[in-house]
Order: C-alpha cells, then sequence, then structure tokens
C-alpha cells in the first residue's frame, strides 16, 4: 500500500473530529451571543451599579477628608494661624460633600432597583422580537414616526407649524436630541453592543422622548393660542381627543375651515379691486379719455380726482 494512503488510513478520525469540534464551536459561540443580547439590558444596568458604588465610596472618602481638613483649621484657629474665613470655607466644603454623599448613595439605590426591573424583564430565551435593544429602537421608531405625522399630514402642519419649525427652541431641541439617539444607535436590533453603548442609546432615546412631548405640548399650546387646534389628546392616546372623538376627524374640519376662510378672503379682496375698476370716476375717466385731474387717459401715469391712477380702455383700432 502507498505509504501517503496508509498513513490517511491510520489518522481517518482527524478529520470528523475537527468539524465537529469546530462546529460545536461555532454553535457554542452563537448560542453565547444570543444570551448576551437577552442580558443587554442586566449587564448595562450592573455596570451601572457598579459605576454609582464607585462615585458613592469616593464620596464619602471626600467627606473624610473634609471633615479633617475642617478639624485641622479648627485647631489652629485657636493659635491664630487660621482664620475665620478659611474655618468658613471648610465648613462649606464638608457640606457640600455632604450633599455629594446624599446624591451619590440615592443614585445607588436607583441602580440597584434597575437591576432588579433589568432581571424581572429578561425575555425568553429564544424571543428575538422583544430583545432589549429592539425594545429600545422600537421606542426610537415610534418617537420618530409620531413626530413625522407633522411633517407629512396636511392638516397637522397646517394646525401646528411649529412642529416643523427649527426655529422653535423647543423643536429645535427635540431635533438635537434625536440627532444624539441616532448617532448611538445600532445597526441592527441583532448587533454587537456593549452594555456602555447601549446605555448611551436608551438614555438618549429618553431625551429624545421627553424633548417631543415638550415640543408638542408647546406646538399645541401655541395652536390654542391661535384658536387653531382642537382638544388635547390624552396621555398614551395620540389619536384620541379629551372628548372620545378622533383628532384626525377634527383635523381635517380645520384644515377645511382653513380653507374656507382662505378662500372667502380671497373672494373678499377680488370683490373690492372689482369694485375700485367700476367706480362712477373710472368709467367716466375712461369714457372721456381724461381724469378729472391734469392726467391724460393715453398717460398710464394719469390720475384720477381721487389719487387713483386711471388706465385707458383697449379699443379696437381703426382702420
Amino acid at each position: 500500500m502507498d505509504p501517503l494512503w496508509a498513513t490517511i488510513a491510520e489518522f481517518w478520525w482527524i478529520g470528523p473530529t475537527t468539524i465537529g469540534t469546530g462546529t460545536l464551536g461555532w454553535l457554542g459561540l452563537r448560542r453565547e451571543r444570543r444570551e448576551r443580547r437577552r442580558r443587554i439590558e442586566l449587564d448595562a444596568a450592573r455596570l451601572e451599579l457598579r459605576t454609582a458604588k464607585r462615585d458613592a465610596a469616593t464620596a464619602r472618602a471626600a467627606v473624610r477628608v473634609a471633615r479633617a481638613e475642617l478639624d485641622r483649621l479648627q485647631a489652629e484657629r485657636t493659635t491664630g494661624r487660621a482664620s475665620a474665613a478659611e474655618v468658613a470655607a471648610a465648613r462649606r466644603e464638608l457640606d457640600r460633600a455632604t450633599d455629594e454623599v446624599r446624591v451619590a448613595a440615592a443614585r445607588a439605590r436607583s441602580r440597584r432597583a434597575h437591576v432588579s426591573a433589568a432581571r424581572a424583564a429578561l425575555p425568553p430565551a429564544g424571543d428575538d422580537a422583544h430583545l432589549p435593544l429592539a425594545r429600545v429602537m422600537s421606542a426610537h421608531d415610534e418617537i420618530i414616526a409620531r413626530w413625522m405625522t407633522y411633517e407629512t399630514d396636511p392638516a397637522r402642519l397646517i394646525a401646528f407649524p411649529a412642529m416643523t419649525d427649527a426655529r422653535q427652541p423647543a423643536t429645535a431641541a427635540f431635533l438635537a436630541a434625536d440627532q444624539v439617539a441616532r448617532q448611538h444607535r445600532p445597526a441592527t436590533a441583532h448587533a454587537r453592543v456593549a452594555p456602555a453603548r447601549f446605555t448611551a442609546y436608551r438614555d438618549a432615546v429618553a431625551a429624545a422622548g421627553r424633548a417631543f412631548a415638550v415640543a408638542e405640548a408647546e406646538a399645541w399650546r401655541q395652536a390654542r393660542a391661535a384658536g387653531d387646534a382642537p382638544a388635547r389628546p390624552q396621555p398614551g392616546d395620540p389619536d384620541a381627543g379629551s372628548t372620545g372623538a378622533p383628532v384626525r376627524e377634527q383635523w381635517t374640519i380645520i384644515a377645511q375651515s382653513l380653507t374656507q376662510t382662505a378662500l372667502a378672503r380671497g373672494t373678499e379682496a377680488l370683490a373690492r379691486v372689482v369694485a375700485t375698476r367700476t367706480s362712477p370716476t373710472a368709467r367716466a375717466a375712461a369714457s372721456s379719455g381724461t381724469g378729472s385731474g391734469t392726467g391724460t387717459a393715453g398717460d398710464p401715469d394719469a390720475d384720477g380726482g381721487d389719487g387713483r391712477r386711471v388706465w385707458p380702455v383697449p379699443g379696437r383700432p381703426r382702420a
């Protein structure tokens, strides 16, 4: 037998073993990534809790340092080597450090509650539709969709122009917050993101939601002040007003009312123009060829006695 084939026959099991090991490794890596996506919110909450605990420990150390500095200055004050102003400044620094400890402790308690909430909200294994990143991206998409209705709905565009005017401070603040959220947004809900990036994106989406609520409330306030807005919808129901009637129908009525008002004003302006052209002074000036002033009918700059300009009436040229 050929030595090469003899070697292959002796070590034939290496190939299947390598393939099997690689397959198992790939499946394990895929499962690990899926589990990481499922626990990303919990991991982010734990990271925030560790950061809050570290900040609280730093704040407590700063309190100890400030208290020791105050004790030193008070002791030196008795010997005249420290002034009253220095002692007062040290006492203010101790008070500030004590306030920082209270804030850091409250933040740590809040982060601990976030960890418990994230653990309770863990989606079941294999439920890709309710992954934490997918939920945040869905909330971001909902905010964008709500704002886009003010851009694409003609009735809303007429009734609430402040929502599309970047010169309005509240609208500009929302657009800036949404831009920050877009910068932190991953490509897909299955993208690999670190807990810190997930936290940044989640906080940016929450800030954009708050800014949108402020901008929407300001737009409704301006519309109500102008008398062009229907009743404000109840919270959580953007399509229903306080009376239960659909707001979209009210917006349609508003757009029709504004259109009728514009047509009525245009008709009145046209009627005034026609009345001016057909006034007795203008007809007399047109028939006689001269105005009651010093101008002539052939002169476009001639005016009548009432100060209005009289234009000649066109006639058929003679042969």
